[in-house]
């Protein structure tokens, strides 16, 4: 193929990918093309008989692979947001190659010597502090990606890599069809009570999209406590949701169940080939936790206090549902705990969820919400460019400008849910900032919104309010991003520390100037009642031992799979049987409160990145209760401290130690008092 939009830097403004040019033919002979050329890019680099230098090597090494990278960011984006069977299949075909591709430059002999040979003599090179930092992290990860193995080690690794890049893959792609295929069909309106008019609509048309004409369909999201099931009064209808739910993947729908014994046993593997336990103890390495031992130090001292709160939680929804209910089973089970808590939060702090969604209208929230703190905080201003495409319909194009209106790079709006799109929020670089390659940043922004009837309007839970400030504060880390070589660009940045800035940007979701800007009634314009955002808050923590006993139940299910000392550990296990054993001894085996993630859909841990990482949300949460206090503690204006998180932390990305940086910026070590205090989880 001698014509391909992605051989070529895009010219659009910001180098955004053009998308009406690109088509699936396009993205393998893209691929192909790009690894060849990383790897003459490499030959060239170690082809040189003369002693390495910085920058022969490693501001070499920065600049290859931009081909590949390109074609990556745009097919990876696809897969997630909007995939086919054709995406599938190259995705299938090019998983594997492409973590060959990847051992083919780290296993380099020839590459390895000269990052050894500068990293030996790195404190005679007169390297700046970012210039030293890269050299020190490409030596690490050489290392950690099996360079100093013998040839039958590292020829084992290429094996294992393989063959752990394609079992992801199938994981990824069993779970969207597992997920679409479990979608509740409902035959009579009268089981749907409790959902609101718009709620029903939605549910005929996405059973009209199924091929069920004049019924209902429920569609599933990508955890386990599914939203509709705090509102659907019949107990029947919210258990099959649940048992749909916790179903995918495992038992009688096992697509997935034998796949994350195969992933989590060759991953068990190939630690032991490098060194290590097992793969909890290399995966958190490099992370800010460091050791496998402070990360169950940490998620220890949550589990008990948790599990009390919960069980407090427990009994007060107990003796709700038994003094109405009219059931013979009248124990709280795991389908009746989110409906039985708005009833309770309705009754004890007049807060029905319900009622709050005409507060919440999506293009409200989004540009008096989020882009208006964003504002407020780092003096940033989005505007809608009608005239960029996204790769999608529905995705809107956004260029962003700093205070003194210079141009920052692009923002994409992902926002409704759809059968091509994986479940869940997240944040995707098409394009990332590089002082040394030019480049500003385009981030995408991916959410699960339900779509609404056409001609209604966007109305938003007080979650979908969150995620979306939650996923903003991921792109505003891409979009302030300010370093010279790509390797530190935005979230590139340990696992356990990325989510901080994000948890950081939920806290404006509720901020009093914040929230009277966009929480107005869609019909009246009523602003929301400072009494009802007030309850709010209360309900809000009314939940907490929910919350975090759902939470560590998905972490410590993580950590177990991924604490397998040898694969013989995982021989012949059954998925659902090593789940139970595994929550039982982390004392979270509560039947009512199953864990956020089941094995058969934790997508997170089996095709993303979180492979013995989930723990990093509650970890990045100790550095972000402890911002939000610092936020708050009144010693300099809003703006003067959006202006120094920004400097400090969000434009750095990785060029700098982040807890070098936090402890810098805060001034000490992070306190973990102000995530207990937030959870409700000390006296």
């Amino acid at each position: 193929m001698t014509t391909n939009p992605l051989f070529e830097p895009s010219t659009l403004p910001y180098q955004l990918p053009p998308f009406a040019e690109i088509s699936e033919e396009h993205y393998l002979p893209a691929f192909e093309c790009g690894m060849v050329e990383q790897l003459a890019e490499i030959a060239a680099i170690t082809s040189g008989d003369d002693a390495p230098t910085f920058t022969d090597t490693i501001v070499a090494l920065e600049h290859s692979g931009e081909l590949l990278t390109r074609v990556a960011n745009v097919f990876f984006n696809m897969t997630a947001s909007d995939s086919s069977a054709g995406t599938d299949a190259i995705e299938a075909e090019i998983s594997p190659k492409l973590a060959a591709h990847r051992d083919a430059v780290y296993l380099d002999p020839a590459l390895f010597a000269r990052v050894e040979s500068l990293y030996q003599r790195r404190n005679e090179l007169s390297l700046e502090a970012e210039e030293q930092r890269l050299l020190e992290q490409y030596h690490i990860r050489f290392v950690r990606a099996g360079a100093r193995l013998d040839a039958a080690g590292q020829a084992r690794l290429r094996e294992l890599n393989a063959e752990i890049a394609s079992a992801a893959t199938e994981f990824g792609q069993n779970n969207l069809a597992a997920t679409n295929a479990a979608a509740l069909i409902i035959e009579t309106v009268d089981e749907l009570a409790g959902l609101s008019p718009a709620a029903v609509a939605a549910a005929a048309e996405n059973a009209g999209s199924l091929g069920h004409a004049g019924a209902w369909a429920l569609r599933l999201q990508n955890f386990s406590n599914q939203p509709v099931l705090a509102e659907l009064a019949d107990r029947d209808v919210r258990r099959r949701v649940m048992v749909a739910s916790l179903g995918r993947g495992v038992g009688e729908d096992d697509r997935n169940g034998h796949v994350a014994v195969r992933i989590a046993t060759l991953r068990a593997e190939r630690a032991a080939l490098l060194g290590y336990s097992d793969h909890a103890a290399y995966a958190v390495e490099d992370q800010t936790a460091k050791t496998a031992e402070a990360v169950e130090e940490m998620l220890g001292r949550l589990i008990e206090p948790a599990v009390a709160n919960a069980g407090r939680e427990a009994a007060e929804l107990a003796t709700a549902m038994r003094a109405t209910a009219a059931a013979a089973d009248t124990e709280l089970r795991s389908w009746d705990w989110q409906y039985w808590s708005e009833k309770v939060r309705a009754e004890r702090f007049s807060v029905d969820a319900e009622a709050l969604r005409p507060y919440f209208e999506l293009d409200r929230v989004l540009r008096d919400g989020v882009f208006f703190a964003a504002e407020q905080v780092y003096g940033i201003t989005l505007r809608e460019r009608d005239d960029l495409a996204g790769y999608h319909p529905e995705v809107r194009v956004f260029e962003v400008f700093d205070a003194d209106g210079t141009a920052l790079g692009l923002f994409l709006g992902d926002f409704f849910t759809r059968p091509s799109k994986r479940g869940g929020a997240w944040m995707n670089e098409l394009v990332s900032q590089s002082r040394l390659l030019g480049t500003k940043p385009v981030v995408v922004n991916n959410l699960n919104i339900a779509t609404p009837p056409a001609g209604e309007p966007a109305l938003l839970t007080w979650d979908n309010v969150r995620t979306l400030f939650h996923e903003f504060g991921h792109a505003l880390h891409g979009l302030f991003s300010n370093v010279y070589y790509p390797f530190f660009s935005g979230t590139e940045v340990p696992r356990d520390f990325v989510e901080f800035p994000s948890q950081v940007n939920e806290m404006w979701m509720a901020h009093p100037q914040v929230l009277a800007n966009y929480a107005e009634h869609i019909e009246t314009g009523a602003p929301m009642p400072v009494d009802l955002v007030e309850r709010m808050a209360a309900a809000e923590r009314f939940g907490e031992g929910f919350r975090t006993v759902e939470y560590l139940g998905a972490a410590l299910l993580d950590w177990a799979w991924h604490r397998a000392p040898n694969p013989e550990a995982l021989a012949d296990i059954d998925a659902e049987t090593f789940e139970a054993e595994a929550l039982r001894k982390a004392g979270l085996a509560i039947d009512a409160i199953p864990p956020r993630y089941r094995t058969g859909y934790f997508a997170h841990i089996f095709s993303g990145g979180y492979a013995a990482g989930y723990y990093s949300y509650i970890w990045s949460e100790v550095l972000d209760a402890d911002t939000v206090d610092w936020f708050n503690d009144g010693s300099a204006s809003l703006r003067a401290k959006g202006e120094t998180f920004r400097r400090e932390l969000l434009s750095r990305g990785g060029s700098v130690d982040p807890m070098e940086a936090f402890e810098s910026f805060r001034g000490r070590a992070p306190d973990i008092e102000p995530l207990l205090v937030r959870r409700g989880l000390v006296a």
